[in-house]
């Protein structure tokens, strides 16, 4: 499963993916899928593993244009795209 980062500036979304490689994690940005109704942009997509770094590394940029984390997954050869909400399980 892959997340998505999603941002209403282009600007942040680069400087969130360019921060995540200073920190060691894989992502890249895409245009943000229209399956997620949130409007015409770059999101940051990186995979589900990764996100308690990805979640703490996005903390530090103070990025005020964030809209929120989504998951994106193939079911039946569909691509569905649903808010994000991660959940520690001890």
């Amino acid at each position: 499963m892959m997340i998505l980062a999603v941002f209403r500036s282009r600007s942040h979304s680069l400087d969130y993916v360019e921060r995540l490689h200073s920190y060691g994690v894989a992502a890249d940005t895409i245009p943000t899928p229209k399956e997620a109704k949130i409007g015409c942009g770059l999101c940051v997509r990186f995979d589900a593993r990764l996100f308690v770094r990805a979640q703490a590394i996005l903390k530090t940029g103070g990025y005020t244009s964030f809209k929120g984390f989504y998951k994106m997954e193939f079911m039946g050869g569909k691509m569905v795209v649903t808010p994000y909400r991660y959940y520690a399980y001890p």
